[in-house]
């Protein structure tokens, strides 16, 4: 299936220069979705994985229904304050500041596989905070999936020795 003909591109979004990718458009194909998800399972079905963690927001419309897909739990990766529970933080520096993610200090246990999923990987910067959240637990994070890759950002560099997948590139 050509995913990329269900991804809207939005010029000029969230500030002139930027070329959003939408993945809205696609989450809204049953049909699509369906397949994008099974197709990211194919990419990593010969990992060993105990758990799939995903980070607020869209890596949850992606690593929630794949954890379903392969019968595994779902790890959602909030920003801080979201999460009910008592959670152990991480900052990260945003491109105006900075913020932090949080998850609960019980959701990953210490020598558990852990992948990451979500739905775009840029600059890297949400991956690099979440692998650090999951080590922090004593997680050991197996690899890295997405939907979109912008390769021109380079985010997969700041991810060494991490097996990194990508559904689609731009």
């Amino acid at each position: 299936m050509d995913f990329k003909s269900y991804i809207r591109v939005i010029e000029d979004f969230p500030k002139p220069g930027i070329s959003f990718k939408d993945i809205t458009t696609l989450l809204k194909d049953g049909d699509a979705y369906r397949a994008s998800i099974q197709a990211i399972e194919d990419l990593v079905k010969d990992l060993e994985i105990d758990v799939i963690a995903g980070p607020e927001a869209r890596g949850f419309v992606v690593g929630a229904p794949l954890a379903v897909q392969m019968g595994k739990g779902f790890v959602p990766i909030r920003k801080s304050g979201k999460l009910p529970g008592k959670t152990v933080e991480q900052g990260y520096d945003l491109e105006y500041g900075s913020d932090k993610l949080a998850v609960h200090d019980d959701a990953i246990q210490p020598g558990q596989k852990v992948l990451i999923a979500d739905d775009l990987l840029a600059t890297g910067g949400t991956i690099c905070t979440t692998v650090k959240l999951i080590e922090q637990l004593g997680g050991v994070v197996v690899g890295a999936v997405f939907m979109i890759e912008l390769e021109e950002l380079n985010g997969r560099d700041k991810l060494p020795g991490l097996r990194v997948q990508s559904l689609m590139t731009y």
